[in-house]
């Protein structure tokens, strides 16, 4: 009775392996792969035990070039790189206006302090951006005093680059965020086409796509329900609603456990209206920022994925990727 039983799992087994060979179908061919640069071209650091609440510009590694994260200049520089998209950071001003800033507050990296949205456009243009770098401890800050007036506004950002596209991140929960990048369209159509996409906070996020055709969105409560679902029940050939019509955010060290990876499971994602974010490796403790950031990393990328690859170093992987010599960036001071 034993060898029965034994035959069939391991012919179920097998049939649930063929059912969900990434060569049951070819590389996707609508198109090559986009480039989402966080925060432009920025200062990386150290990802060892980071939280929300780290303070990363006391943990930068040596500066290799002379830009800040969410300027004009990095901004402008990640697209010479290749980025295809480039990921910014928005919070509410007590003027309505919207900052163009990480942190929620502002010690770390300026001279100011308080809640960033606690602020005026024009107080915080007057704040050195570039304050609180550090790569040694505190002994030296490379980049005090290099960043005064570098906060932008991100209307300055959409009218230096209004052919490019922006994922624009809400730091909050409040609904009103989404009313306001609304408006800013509305008054601005021309700027329409530049805003790609936006994440975040779930309220501002789905508030905005309430309001702006066309915009794309997911949230990460929609992810875990999407990868847990998938996970589960993905063998079946089954695709949870939280996969649908979004782009599903993937650590490229997750995705191979994913039933067809890759080329059978961007085939069910693209059928569902659905792309793939990449991000770099998964951790304990990472809170989903980590990109694909090195030359090794990128190796691991499957040849004719036609998703989007999150980078924090896209100075590095966009001429890589796209053969193009690397663009002029401003040394290290």
């Amino acid at each position: 009775m034993k060898r029965p039983i034994l035959i069939v799992i391991v012919a179920f087994a097998a049939a649930i392996y063929v059912y969900n060979a990434s060569w049951r179908v070819g590389p996707p061919t609508d198109g090559g792969l986009t480039l989402i640069a966080h925060r432009g071209v920025h200062q990386t650091f150290s990802r060892a035990d980071l939280d929300n609440a780290t303070c990363t510009a006391e943990r930068i590694d040596t500066p290799r070039h002379g830009l800040l994260e969410n300027t004009i200049p990095s901004m402008q520089a990640a697209f010479a790189s290749g980025a295809d998209i480039v990921e910014l950071d928005v919070h509410p001003t007590t003027d309505g206006q919207f900052a163009v800033m990480h942190d929620w507050t502002l010690d770390c990296r300026t001279e100011g302090d308080g809640e960033t949205r606690a602020h005026s456009m024009e107080e915080l243009r007057a704040l050195d951006i570039g304050h609180g770098y550090t790569a040694d401890d505190g002994q030296t800050h490379p980049f005090r005093g290099t960043g005064v007036g570098a906060m932008p506004e991100l209307r300055e950002v959409l009218a230096a680059m209004p052919n490019r596209n922006f994922l624009v991140n809400f730091k909050s929960r409040e609904a009103r965020e989404g009313d306001m990048l609304a408006a800013l369209l509305f008054d601005h159509p021309e700027w329409r086409a530049a805003i790609w996409g936006a994440y975040g906070g779930d309220e501002p996020t789905y508030r905005a796509a309430d309001l702006i055709e066309g915009l794309h969105v997911w949230s990460r409560r929609g992810l875990v329900d999407c990868l847990g679902q998938y996970l589960a029940l993905g063998w079946t050939g089954f695709l949870p609603d939280a996969c649908r019509d979004t782009q599903v955010m993937i650590p490229i060290n997750i995705a191979p456990w994913l039933w067809g990876w890759p080329n059978l499971l961007q085939a069910r994602l693209h059928e569902a209206g659905s792309r793939i974010i990449l991000l770099g490796p998964y951790g304990a403790g990472d809170p989903g920022t980590a990109g694909i950031d090195d030359l090794d990393t990128l190796a691991l990328v499957p040849p004719g994925f036609t998703g989007l690859v999150w980078t924090n170093r896209i100075e590095l992987i966009g001429p890589a990727i796209k053969g193009t010599n690397p663009p002029q960036i401003p040394p290290a001071p």
